[in-house]
C-alpha cells in the first residue's frame, strides 16, 4: 500500500497531516460518491443520538425491502458494505475455495483473510467495451465466486443474463452492487430479483455512494433469511448507530423521492462521464477507459505516480492510486466524477502536469 492511500481510496487524514492544510482544502476524487448530500432535520438527528438504536434495524430493513420488492427478512443493514462483506467472507470461507476478480476491490480478499479463507484470482479483460451491458466472462470452477457489478475499477456493467448461469455453477455467488444505483439503466441488470429463488445468492448494496454520505457507513445485504439471521447472530450489539439508521430512514421513507434522487444521480453519471472521457481523450499519452459507472480508469504510457503526487502537492487534488488493485500497476489511476466545475479543475491540472516538460 502506498503512502497516503488505502484499499478504499486516498487516506485524507494522512495527506492533511503531511501538508498541514485542512481537509476542506482538498478535492478528493479518489472516492466515487454522488456530488450532493441531502439535507437532514436537526431534531431527528438529536433524537437518534440520544436513544439506543434498534438492534434489528427493522424500520430501515422494511423500507429497503419494499423498494426492492422482497421480504424484509431478506434484508440486513450493515455498518457500510464493508462489514457485510466480512460476513460474506465467513460464509465463503466455510464453503471452500473462492474466486475473486482481478483487477478487483481489495476488500474481498480482506474479508476472506479474516477467516483464513482460501481463494484464487480470475482475470477480467482490460480492453473495456463502451457498449453496455457486457457479457460476463465465465470464471473457472470453484466453490464460491465474487462479482462486482458495475465492476470496480473498470466501470464495466455486466448483464443479468450473463450472470444468472453462475447461480447454477457455484455453491455461493456474492455480487457487489455498491455502485449500481448510480448507473443509468443499471437496475435492469441487478440480481436482486433473483434473491428469493436462489438461497446461494448474496447481493451487497451501499447507500453511501448514492447519497454521498460515506461517513455514515450504511450498506445492506439481500439474501436468504436464514443466511442473514446467521450473520446477525455473529455481530456485536447495535452494529449500526442510531444516527445512521435515522439518516437512512429519512432518505428512504418516500419511494418517489428515492427514485427521483436515483434519476438525478444517473443523469449526472451519464453527463459527466461523457464529458470527462471526451476531455481526457484529448491529452496525448493518457487513455481513459470506457465506464458505465461514476468513475473511470485512466491509463498512462508511463508511470502515473509522479502525476498523482503532483496533483496532490501542487493542486490539492486526490486521485485513486490503483496499485491496490491486483493486476494494475503504476500506469493506472481512477478518477471519481465531481461537479462540472471540479471536473474542469481536474482536467486542467492533469493537462498542465502531464504535458509540462
Amino acid at each position: 500500500m502506498t503512502a497516503g492511500s488505502s484499499a478504499h481510496g486516498a487516506d485524507l487524514e494522512s495527506v492533511v497531516a503531511r501538508s498541514g492544510r485542512s481537509p476542506e482544502a482538498y478535492l478528493d476524487a479518489s472516492a466515487s460518491l454522488a456530488p450532493w448530500t441531502p439535507w437532514m432535520s436537526s431534531w431527528g438527528a438529536r433524537y437518534a443520538l440520544r436513544t439506543y438504536p434498534d438492534p434489528s434495524q427493522r424500520r430501515l430493513s422494511g423500507l429497503l425491502a419494499a423498494l426492492h420488492g422482497i421480504h424484509a427478512e431478506s434484508c440486513l443493514i450493515g455498518n457500510g458494505a464493508a462489514e457485510l462483506l466480512t460476513w460474506a467472507g465467513r460464509d465463503a470461507s466455510a464453503l471452500g475455495t473462492s474466486l475473486i476478480p482481478a483487477p478487483g476491490f481489495a476488500d474481498y480478499a480482506r474479508a476472506l483473510h479474516c477467516w483464513d479463507g482460501t481463494y484464487s484470482s480470475y482475470r477480467l479483460p482490460l480492453n473495456c467495451s463502451d457498449r453496455w451491458p457486457c457479457d460476463y466472462p465465465l470464471p473457472p470452477s470453484a466453490d464460491v465466486v465474487w462479482v462486482c457489478n458495475p465492476h470496480n475499477p473498470t466501470g464495466q456493467l455486466w448483464s443479468r443474463a450473463s450472470l444468472t448461469p453462475l447461480l447454477q455453477r457455484y455453491r455461493l455467488v456474492i455480487c457487489d452492487e455498491a455502485f449500481l444505483p448510480l448507473v443509468p439503466d443499471g437496475e435492469e441488470q441487478s440480481l436482486i430479483p433473483l434473491v428469493d429463488a436462489h438461497p446461494n445468492l448474496v447481493v451487497i448494496r451501499s447507500l453511501t455512494k448514492l447519497y454521498g454520505i460515506a461517513g455514515a457507513r450504511l450498506g445492506y445485504a439481500l439474501a436468504h433469511p436464514k443466511r442473514l439471521a446467521r450473520w446477525a447472530a455473529w455481530r456485536d450489539p447495535w452494529p449500526v448507530n442510531g444516527f445512521a439508521l435515522h439518516l437512512g430512514e429519512s432518505l428512504l421513507h418516500k419511494p418517489c423521492r428515492y427514485r427521483d434522487w436515483c434519476r438525478r444521480v444517473q443523469r449526472w453519471t451519464a453527463e459527466e462521464g461523457a464529458w470527462m472521457h471526451g476531455e481526457l481523450s484529448r491529452i496525448p499519452g493518457l487513455t481513459p477507459m470506457p465506464s458505465a459507472a461514476n468513475f473511470l480508469l485512466l491509463r498512462g504510457e508511463r508511470s502515473l505516480v509522479p502525476l498523482r503526487e503532483a496533483l496532490e502537492q501542487r493542486h490539492r487534488i486526490l486521485l485513486r492510486d490503483c496499485r491496490s488493485f491486483e493486476g494494475l500497476g503504476e500506469t493506472w489511476l481512477r478518477i471519481g466524477y465531481q461537479s462540472r466545475r471540479r471536473n474542469r479543475r481536474i482536467v486542467s491540472a492533469l493537462q498542465r502536469e502531464w504535458l509540462s516538460p
